[in-house]
């Protein structure tokens, strides 16, 4: 199907291929424009974010914020920022948290998406399934992939969730913030030019 691009994304804001999956009911959300450079790509959409339907408007955005040296204007500025998880639509709570991310959602539509953002320069893989997708399957744990991070060029950088749950693993490996962060923010100044 060729589709503009103002087509494709109310398709993608209409879809409802999960709808009986979904305890909280579909709301896909993302952020993209053509001219984003950079590309957040998460996991997916928590309780707080599902009601709002404003990406990272919890404070696992607040740290991912943080952590990129950005404010929220400049997060927000989709012609600057693309915001596309892995799933668009909340996928309810496990024993552990939430659940990971329906797979139909990223199978179905991320990659015409993303064909649709060309200027991109600066990919964030944030948490297994989006390092995945975006580094390839590999029988590393997440620490040692994002600890080996220079290992994947200057357009990708694999993150572990900003999320408070991830507390423990932040003071378990101090280098995270130490080494990375630095360059994180570096890279993302560069991008955005």
């Amino acid at each position: 199907m060729n589709e503009n691009f103002t087509e494709l994304l109310a398709r993608v804001r209409a879809c409802r291929l999960c709808e009986d999956q979904l305890p909280e009911g579909p709301r896909p959300v993302f952020q993209l424009a053509k001219s984003a450079h950079i590309l957040v790509a998460g996991q997916a959409p928590g309780i707080r974010v599902h009601k709002t339907g404003i990406p990272f408007n919890d404070p696992s955005g607040d740290r991912l914020r943080d952590w990129m040296g950005v404010d929220r204007t400049v997060f927000y500025d989709a012609d600057r920022l693309a915001i596309v998880p892995m799933g668009f639509c909340y996928p309810g709570t496990g024993k552990s948290g939430d659940l990971p991310p329906i797979p139909l959602c990223a199978e179905t539509w991320r990659q015409k998406l993303l064909d649709q953002a060309p200027n991109i320069k600066l990919t964030l893989a944030i948490g297994q399934y989006a390092i995945a997708w975006h580094l390839g399957k590999t029988k590393k744990n997440l620490t040692e992939i994002v600890r080996s991070w220079k290992e994947y060029g200057e357009s990708v950088i694999p993150l572990p969730h900003p999320s408070p749950r991830n507390n423990i693993w932040l003071k378990k490996n101090p280098w995270f913030e130490a080494e990375l962060i630095p360059v994180l923010q570096a890279r993302v100044q560069k991008a955005l030019g």
